[in-house]
């Protein structure tokens, strides 16, 4: 047996150094308080911050930039009216949204978050106040989760934990990018919690909880729960590594990572392989070619109150970017620690700023808009290496100094960005101060100002991670709201819309449409109704091409449909009451009229209606004569134009794709029309204002929205009735360079029009049922109707239709409508909608499922074997 030395004595220089006060009697503060401390940090920080920047709910200034108020206010607000039993359609299909769109691809992509039902507690008019409350509760989640994992990977001093968790919730990358992006921010909570289920696996505990974990994050947003994922792999093996195991142990602990995560992923299957299919069959939207940043903005972005659309937000906070910077250099901490991690951060960083790893982090799919969505993950590398250099012990004034070289250095290059305004700096120096001394205060052992000086640099600390956040925070919101579209909050315009939808509605005999003057892209949405309105990841190529092809309008690439006014399309999908609402006051594209929210009805044909024959022929270049082959009527005079400038001279022709002339200053369009028809003017290409003149003409203004290279184009546009001489005259006001096509304006006979609709009433359905998940729709026909049955929505995936008691087979097409066969002998027709991915995903579930039960049985059995009969 080998002999016990007895440890030698130690001096008064080498006790350690306490980094928390002595705690009071009884049970000394854990993982509970300091996740505690955490969130309350970051509420206190989010909420002043705001506060500052004077944003809703604290300030007067709208929080809805971009998709917060483009989409996720009004998908959440879909969800309060499912919770309550409002909505219409259900978890299959949205027929508020698009005509007629899967739900399941925007529930998983959106609202499956554990968080999102909470929307259920607040009335419906604060919907906004619901997001933001939502916000801020998964921030706080993230801290308190970072907290705890921190506390499980080492122990240290509690408010430390506390005081890292918060910076990590409060990164740049959370304030600047994700706070309007609020289901990204489930991934922010899941990267921590993912990295608990390694610790788990590597310590043989909660098998079954860690599987559920998985599952968990996957489900509530899968996107960033893969980017997660990836952070939690590199961590654990990086703790794999780390470890003192046996090569044996460590190949058991990796397999039963491998197994977890795959298994965790399995039971999400149902889910995340309906958003994949959603995705595929999507629009391609405009996606962003990926290019590096400079160094110059990389480092900048470490440093307080920087904020860019186009860059990674990657401060953490300047205490948490000291520690992690003292890391290599301090000598408690081992020198495999110190070089895995250090390396770990560098090597992730440097991954971002590459193609091929950059198109990793995102699944191989290029971003659509925001670039470095990943950067969250080297935000928690960030401060998990801060954590190791702190809780081995506070660095020694070696490290630290060599640390704040390293920090001045950053300062330096980042200085020549201009990503680092003038008021970055005062705020920077004062967070570098406080940090230090705040530090520093932590290798005293005498008390100062009567204060143990770990309490006196907590303080310190805290206070410094408080106000450089805020500013930071502060400074993102303001910015943001200067440079990105904004949205109003939920106010008078939209309950007047609201209140007029419901007084109108009559679905499914017909579609009531919220309307051409759209507040946000998901008016159908956030206001009722069932509209062409529709802005989603998800907005399918077939409906997105279907409508472009008919004159309508949209934005973010064509993932963004917008209504159309316009009388032939709303007798092809059976609209039957238009809301008409003044342009939004809080917009300024274009002049307000004074208007007020009004009603127009008129009598539609049904949801289904029977052509006597299949389609033939394809679409064309002209959005009117598209109509009338849908319609299945002539309805439209396209007279020749002639396009003038403002010198009376003819418009020269367009030099790029755009087929046209073009327009950039005022301009006049002339043609010939038979008197008295409705005048649209189709130009998709144009941007800004267009009326009849002359003495005789009246009509409303056509506002245009466009832009090249396009990401949006305008819709068709009513401008009113053709005067008694037949000679019309349309007067363009432009905002920048546009196109005006050869074929831009169509006469619209409406005599015609009410004859076709009259026979399409007469020879279509005669009742039409939808179900309440909405997957189901149901048609009654006069008997003996011949031909092919049209539903009045997007033939998207996933239909499967039947005529009378027929199988149910993939649904047929009609111009981009759903089309079902007819015999002339069933007098009913039913289609139902299976969402792509769902059959696939379903059986990947069941068989995780199985694996999991079978596991759990295998291994109690050997524990209660291992149990009866001890060796």
């Amino acid at each position: 047996m080998r002999p016990t030395v007895p440890p030698e004595p130690k001096t008064a220089h080498d006790q350690p150094v306490r980094l928390t006060p002595e705690p009071p009697p009884g049970r000394p503060p854990g993982p509970g308080q300091a996740a505690l401390l955490a969130a309350a940090i970051t509420v206190v920080v989010l909420c002043a911050a705001d506060a500052v920047a004077r944003s809703y709910p604290f300030g007067s200034r709208t929080r809805n930039v971009s998709d917060l108020g483009n989409q996720y206010v009004p998908f959440h607000a879909h969800l309060w009216d499912l919770l309550h039993g409002r909505g219409t359609g259900g978890l299959l299909v949205n027929w508020q949204s698009g005509y007629g769109a899967g739900f399941l691809p925007d529930l998983g992509t959106y609202l499956t978050s554990p968080f999102a039902p909470l929307v259920a507690v607040f009335p419906r008019d604060e919907i906004d106040l619901a997001v933001y409350v939502i916000t801020v509760l998964k921030i706080a989640c993230a801290a308190a989760a970072m907290t705890w994992l921190l506390l499980r990977l080492r122990p240290g001093p509690w408010w430390a934990a506390g005081l890292l968790g918060a910076s990590y919730a409060l990164c740049g990358w959370t304030v600047a990018t994700a706070s309007y992006n609020l289901m990204w921010l489930d991934g922010l909570i899941a990267l921590p919690l993912l990295c608990l289920v390694g610790e788990w696996i590597l310590n043989g505990r909660r098998p079954l909880l860690g599987v559920l974990v998985v599952t968990a994050a996957w489900i509530a947003n899968f996107y960033t729960a893969y980017m997660a994922t990836l952070a939690a792999a590199l961590v654990f093996l990086l703790r794999l590594c780390l470890a003192d195991l046996p090569a044996r142990r460590r190949a058991i602990a990796a397999g039963r990572a491998v197994l977890t995560f795959a298994l965790g992923i399995g039971l999400a299957a149902p889910l995340v392989t309906v958003v994949y299919f959603g995705s595929a069959h999507a629009s391609e939207g405009r996606f962003t070619r990926f290019a590096r940043v400079g160094t110059e903005d990389l480092l900048a972005r470490l440093l307080p109150t920087t904020y860019s659309f186009g860059s990674p937000a990657l401060f953490v906070g300047t205490t948490a970017l000291l520690l992690a910077l003292a890391l290599p250099f301090h000598r408690a901490v081992p020198r495999r620690v110190r070089a895995g991690w250090s390396l770990l951060v560098v090597l992730v960083t440097l991954s971002m700023q590459w193609g091929p790893t950059h198109l990793l982090w995102h699944a191989f799919a290029a971003p659509q808009g925001s670039s470095y969505r990943q950067t969250f993950v080297v935000c928690a590398l960030l401060v998990i290496a801060a954590w190791h250099s702190l809780s081995y012990g506070r660095p020694d004034r070696r490290a630290l100094g060599a640390a704040a070289g390293l920090l001045a250095l950053v300062a330096v290059v980042a200085s020549g960005s201009p990503l680092v305004r003038s008021f970055a700096w005062p705020v920077f120096l004062t967070a570098v101060l406080g940090a230090l001394l705040g530090l520093l205060l932590l290798g005293r052992r005498r008390p100062l100002l009567r204060m143990a000086p770990a309490a006196l640099a907590a303080v310190l600390l805290i206070g410094t991670q408080v106000g450089e956040a805020t500013a930071t925070s502060a400074v993102a919101t303001r910015m943001r709201l200067g440079r990105m579209d904004d949205y109003a909050l939920w106010g008078d315009r939209q309950q007047d819309q609201a209140d007029a939808i419901a007084r109108a509605d009559g679905w499914p005999r017909y579609r009531t449409d919220p309307g051409r003057e759209q507040t946000v892209g998901n008016d159908p949405l956030e206001v009722g109704g069932q509209g062409a309105q529709y802005y989603s990841s998800h907005t399918s190529a077939v409906f997105s091409t279907t409508l472009t092809a008919l004159g309508y309008g949209w934005t973010s690439g064509g993932r963004s449909v917008q209504s159309l006014d316009n009388a032939v399309t709303d007798a092809i999908f059976s609209v039957g009451a238009r809301v008409h609402s003044p342009p939004d006051p809080h917009q300024n594209w274009f002049p307000q009229d004074g208007s007020r929210v009004t009603v127009t009805r008129e009598a539609v044909p049904p949801l289904v209606t029977v052509r006597p024959s299949a389609a033939t022929g394809a679409f064309g270049p002209s959005p009117y004569r598209n109509q009338e082959l849908l319609l299945g009527a002539r309805v439209y005079t396209v007279p020749r134009v002639t396009v003038l400038n403002g010198a009376g001279k003819r418009a020269d022709r367009s030099t790029d794709q755009r087929q046209g002339v073009r327009v950039g200053g005022k301009a006049t369009i002339t043609a010939r029309c038979p008197a008295g028809s409705e005048v649209y003017l189709w130009a998709p290409h144009f941007a800004g204002t267009a009326r009849l003149a002359g003495p005789a003409a009246h009509g409303p203004t056509g506002r245009f929205r466009a832009d090249w290279p396009v990401t949006k184009i305008a819709a068709m546009e009513p401008l009113g009735t053709v005067p008694a001489s037949g000679r019309l005259a349309i007067e363009l006001a432009p905002k920048g360079m546009g196109v005006v096509p050869d074929r831009a304006v169509g006469c619209l006979d409406t005599g015609r029009l009410r004859s076709a609709v009259r026979h399409l009433r007469a020879t279509g359905a005669t009742e039409v049922t939808v179900s309440g998940s909405g997957g189901t729709v149901h048609a009654e026909l006069p008997a003996g109707s011949k031909g092919v049955a049209v539903v009045a929505a997007p033939r998207i995936a996933g239909w499967r239709c039947a005529s009378g008691d027929a199988t149910a087979v993939p649904a047929k097409q009609y111009h981009g409508l759903i089309a079902v066969p007819l015999d002339g002998r069933s007098t009913s027709v039913t289609c139902s909608f299976h969402p792509p991915g769902l059959r696939l995903g379903t059986t990947i579930g069941a068989a995780a499922l199985t694996s999991l039960v079978g596991l759990g049985t295998f291994s109690a059995v050997r524990r209660r074997r291992d149990t009866g009969h001890p060796r």
